[in-house]
């Protein structure tokens, strides 16, 4: 893409009329974390099982006592040698991450198909701590 060389004064005019949008993004973006946020909640009767690192755990379980948990599905399948790349690098956030939120009452944890003993190997490997 071949960009277009301007004056200062031209650029600047399109950079307001950028600074005007993006702050528009912004405040859409804010609307809809509200609704977000006021969506209601919906009732789980189900028991559900989880495989983890200390045994079988329910889901109420995996809140570890806090009113919010916030899963991340980690993609490594049953039949993977590793992590997914991507997953594996966002991970790398995590340790420091879900101390901060443990701290506003959220419990972070990973999720994978992939048998304990891989993840927890992986996990090894990686140098990671988290759930």
């Amino acid at each position: 893409m071949q960009r277009e060389i301007v004056s200062r004064e031209s650029w600047l005019e399109s950079r307001k009329d950028l600074v005007e949008a993006e702050k528009e993004l912004t405040r859409r973006s804010d609307e809809v974390a509200e609704q977000r946020r006021k969506l209601p909640c919906v009732r789980i009767d189900k028991a559900y099982e989880f495989d983890a690192e200390s045994g079988k755990a329910s889901l109420a379980e995996l809140f570890q006592g806090r009113s919010q948990l916030l899963v991340y599905h980690f993609m490594f399948g049953p039949d993977y040698e590793a992590g997914c790349v991507s997953c594996s690098a966002i991970a790398d956030s995590f340790d420091g991450l879900h101390v901060h939120l443990a701290n506003h009452d959220v419990t972070l944890c990973a999720v994978s198909s992939a048998p304990q003993t891989k993840l927890q190997d992986y996990r090894k490997r990686m140098g990671w701590s988290f759930p």
